[in-house]
């Protein structure tokens, strides 16, 4: 029978006398079980799955397609020009970057503050973060041009005495990424560790059975497992955590550490780091609203999760419209006719309607979210969300091309336009991300079941039954 304090359809109240629950089905292990586990044991999967996965492999496809044709041609196939020689190569790079910032957020450093509400969402956005850096890993590799010669980058001893250059930001982002990656995706495969061993456990095929089983590491749930386990789950979110700040900062070095107007500037770091975890946010929200309509998950992912994720919306918003404004400031306070020359370019050059598009979406759009309806609406919230990461991949475009296209010289600007190879590119590797959420959307738990059983039963008031 069900608890009644679980009747509850809007579970955002902040009542002091009785706190919402934070799930609205019953306080049950068997229940929450049942429910995570129906989507990956399905039998048959829905058409509407295939329909979306063949729309996301077909862009993936073009983009590997372009990727080929790139290579064989060079990088003249891209709009790069001089002065503007990156483009949305790097655009598109710090923009997948910046995608996987709220997974790790959301992981680590809440779990460190013991914040029971990101269990339900918690591997939504690990596995965001997993992919969204795949997305990311492609552009560096091939923006250089000659991809052929690309472990020269590697840090090894060798005949022709090729050492990288360990003193550009480039490399530095080589380093960090790299390291996010291998955090990331130690954190996300170990939280799943409880779950892969009750999928192995109620597989009724034997390949299931098998290849989860393979992946549980041979969990049995016993208490010395779980001391370890929880042990190492803690030392990993330990780790994570400077991540979130150190990895965006690190990528801004790529443009804090030159002498092109609109980047020599110190409030890139944490500008960059609250954009990114600005996008982030909205891009759980995208895929998290339309997934838990789809999978039946709205019991266990519910209208208070998604307000708490629009209220940390809402705080960056205001972080990068505070950042966008001192951008300015700095500007004219620096008494530099070329920084100063810069912004304005930005608001008024031929550049003028990717910067207002920017502002807009970042700073404007997000202020709806000040008002609960707007907060607890699902389709209200995936448009601002959607609106929110148009803004921040305009935001890169800004930064990059508005600053190279007019430089100190007049002689030397120029105006950049992106070829058909751009756009399957940048097509292509949404594509690739969403191919690869699909996919776990069918084989892998959504939900970290272990954790919300856990957060479950410290909620005052629920008495979990198994």
């Amino acid at each position: 029978m069900t608890s009644p304090a679980i009747a509850i359809s809007d579970n955002t109240s902040n009542d002091p006398r009785q706190r919402a629950p934070l799930i609205t089905c019953a306080p049950d292990c068997a229940l929450i079980t049942e429910t995570v586990c129906r989507v990956v044991e399905r039998e048959k999967t829905p058409l509407a799955w295939y329909a979306a996965f063949a729309v996301s492999s077909s862009f993936t496809v073009v983009m590997f397609l372009a990727i080929g044709y790139l290579f064989v041609r060079g990088v003249g196939v891209w709009g790069n020009n001089i002065p503007v020689a990156w483009a949305w190569d790097i655009v598109n790079f710090v923009f997948w970057v910046g995608i996987g910032h709220a997974g790790t957020l959301i992981s680590a450093i809440l779990f460190l503050f013991r914040q029971n509400w990101r269990t339900s969402i918690n591997r939504f956005a690990e596995a965001m973060t997993i992919f969204a850096v795949i997305c990311a890993g492609i552009f560096p590799a091939i923006h250089i041009g000659r991809v052929w010669v690309v472990y020269w980058l590697a840090p090894y001893p060798n005949q022709m005495q090729m050492w990288p250059n360990f003193r550009s930001p480039l490399l530095w982002d080589v380093f960090a990424v790299s390291t996010y990656a291998t955090v990331s995706l130690l954190f996300w495969y170990l939280g799943m560790i409880p779950d892969l061993a009750t999928l192995r456990d109620r597989a009724a095929s034997r390949w299931r059975k098998l290849a989860y089983g393979l992946f549980a590491l041979g969990w049995r749930g016993s208490a010395r497992q779980w001391h370890r386990y929880e042990r190492a789950y803690l030392l990993l979110a330990a780790l994570a955590t400077p991540l979130v700040l150190s990895v965006h900062s690190v990528v801004s070095f790529d443009f804090a550490v030159s002498q092109v107007p609109g980047w020599h500037t110190t409030v890139f770091p944490p500008y960059f780091v609250a954009g990114a975890i600005f996008s982030g946010f909205a891009m759980v929200v995208t895929l998290i609203v339309p997934a838990r309509a789809f999978f039946g998950l709205k019991e266990l992912v519910t209208i208070r999760h998604l307000d708490n994720i629009n209220k940390v919306i809402l705080a960056t918003s205001c972080i990068v419209g505070y950042a966008y404004a001192t951008e300015f400031f700095i500007a004219w306070y620096s008494g530099s006719q070329y920084e100063l020359f810069a912004f304005l370019n930005r608001a008024r050059g031929p550049y003028y309607w990717a910067y207002w598009t920017m502002v807009v979406c970042n700073v404007v759009v997000p202020q709806v979210l000040w008002l609960k309806k707007c907060r607890t609406t699902p389709w209200m919230m995936v448009i601002v969300a959607i609106l929110v990461n148009v803004g921040m991949w305009f935001e890169r475009f800004v930064i990059i091309v508005t600053s190279l296209s007019r430089d100190f010289l007049p002689s030397s600007w120029g105006h950049y336009a992106p070829t058909r190879i751009d756009v399957a590119m940048l097509l292509g590797s949404f594509g690739l991300f969403f191919t690869l959420f699909l996919l776990f959307c069918r084989y892998l738990p959504m939900v970290a079941m272990a954790e919300v059983k856990a957060a479950v039963s410290h909620h005052p008031g629920s008495e979990l039954r198994h």
